[in-house]
């Protein structure tokens, strides 16, 4: 059946500030402006609540994915890998 739930990394369009667990993404990778992902800001959303984008969605790469991972972890209190 799987989860009901996805866990969400919100991004902010505040990239001036440098942040240890803020990660910078180029438009590029988001189709946005310049933004970055706040990842000490994670939250739960019900997947009954998503509705489907207006737009096609980017997919990010393995590694940046992972980076994000680490950062969470850091996030956390917890070392790097």
């Amino acid at each position: 059946m799987g989860a009901s739930t996805v866990l969400v990394a919100p991004l902010t369009g505040s990239v001036e500030k440098d942040f240890e667990t803020h990660i910078k993404l180029s438009p590029g990778e988001t189709g946005l402006h310049a933004s970055s992902i706040r990842c000490e800001d994670l939250t739960v959303v019900k997947k009954e609540f998503l509705i489907e984008p207006k737009f096609s969605l980017r997919t990010l790469s393995n590694a940046r994915v992972c980076q994000i991972a680490d950062q969470v972890r850091l996030a956390m209190g917890c070392p790097p890998k």
